[in-house]
């Protein structure tokens, strides 16, 4: 679609991405603008559509037949060219980047551990682990990603898988270390080589638990993929493994950034922040409007399995089309203010979480982590606010979150 506003030139590739210093400072002015000017973006250098309209992303989000496998788009594009490349041909992927028939077999056999009433049994363990990750902090000043939002999530998983806890900072290491190649389109050789034997050491590692568990199942999510069957089907070793470090790379990264997001919304304003104080039954709908106003997600992708046309823009098969979350959360066609952190907002869906198909398998456990961990922090810190020291946006392509998030205990 061509713009139809202004005449300045439009951004493309990575001026849309965070690596922009200007995108990672405020996507949120940059995809407005695109959103009046040129609501379907086609991006010349990265070989995609990008749409930016609310109803456009639930669309393409929805299309329960469009491919998410990299290597189905064409030639060109870069997630066909960088990503696509990584998968490598005959390589299984994760099942987010899984088509049918092999994702709904997959997504069958480890979703009952995920779905509400299970993730739910969980609640009273994650606020232990939320008070003791508080427990460890000393000081008047901390860095609220590296010391709390970072680690919460990676000892929930740990613990959820059956982890013993003398290996949480090793799996803690191994997550960070996967998560700066995992998402970095461009790792440096030094990057690439230490992602390589740590993924080598955390597969090993889990595929003896994964035997271990095959003889001696216990309460914990490793065993529950083990035992898993769905008409006498059952996951691989491998499928497990791979499952494993979904979970603890992109479940790790997500969760960690709405945490570290929702926290910043809230001490940036501190009317809601005294709202939820006063009354914590808000806190459902506050992760909520966290995950609307500042989502952990920019943006999804899925790859056109035929010629379509969403939003006024033709495309043909093959074509890389990239609906942005965060665009679609701030659509004033639907949202009232969508500018404004409101914990009280009587329409708090949002896109956040993807959807068809793809709706984000850790969901319920994903709400479950912040509901707590907000909560916890407010009850440890009762004059919690901002820290001189600021923030660093991280620059992780398609996320949105901070390396870096300073704060004081009053």
């Amino acid at each position: 679609m061509k713009d139809s506003v202004g005449t300045d030139p439009l951004p493309q590739g990575v001026q849309l991405t965070p690596i922009d210093d200007a995108f990672r400072a405020d996507p949120y002015q940059v995809l407005g603008q695109l959103r009046e000017r040129a609501p379907v973006l086609e991006d010349r250098e990265l070989g995609r559509h990008l749409y930016t309209r609310h109803d456009d992303v639930k669309a393409l989000l929805h299309d329960r037949e469009f491919f998410t496998d990299p290597r189905k788009a064409n030639p060109g594009s870069f997630v066909r060219d960088v990503l696509g490349a990584r998968l490598g041909v005959g390589e299984q992927p994760s099942m987010l980047m899984m088509d049918e028939p092999d994702h709904r077999r997959l997504r069958a056999l480890v979703s009952a551990p995920f779905k509400p009433h299970a993730i739910e049994r969980w609640r009273p363990h994650v606020r232990e682990i939320v008070d003791s990750v508080l427990s460890g902090i000393k000081g008047t000043e901390f860095d609220l990603i590296g010391q709390f939002a970072g680690p919460v999530p990676t000892v929930v998983i740990a613990e959820m898988l059956g982890v013993d806890p003398d290996m949480h900072a090793q799996f803690k290491q191994w997550s960070d270390l996967l998560v700066q190649v995992g998402f970095n389109p461009f790792p440096t050789q030094e990057q690439s080589s230490k992602a390589e034997l740590a993924q080598q050491s955390m597969d090993a590692y889990l595929l003896g638990e994964i035997e271990k568990r095959r003889s001696d199942s216990g309460d914990d999510l490793l065993s529950d993929m083990v035992r898993a069957e769905v008409d006498g089907d059952t996951l691989s070793a491998q499928e497990i493994v791979i499952q494993c470090r979904l979970l603890l790379i992109a479940g790790n990264v997500t969760t960690t950034d709405l945490i570290g997001n929702g926290a910043k919304a809230l001490l940036e304003n501190p009317d809601q922040l005294e709202k939820l104080r006063a009354s914590p039954e808000l806190i459902n709908n506050a992760v909520e409007e966290m995950l609307r106003y500042d989502s952990p997600v920019v943006n999804s992708g899925r790859i056109a399995n035929r010629a379509i046309n969403v939003g006024g823009c033709p495309v043909g098969k093959g074509a890389s089309l990239s609906p942005s979350l965060a665009a679609a959360n701030r659509d004033p066609a639907v949202y009232p203010e969508p500018d404004r952190f409101n914990i009280e907002r009587e329409d708090t869906h949002h896109q956040s979480f993807g959807g068809g198909r793809h709706l984000c398998l850790g969901a319920h456990l994903a709400r479950l982590e912040a509901q707590e961990a907000i909560l916890g922090l407010l009850r440890r810190y009762p004059r919690l606010q901002l820290s001189e020291r600021g923030y660093v946006y991280h620059a992780i392509p398609a996320f949105r979150g901070m390396s870096e998030f300073w704060v004081s205990t009053g």
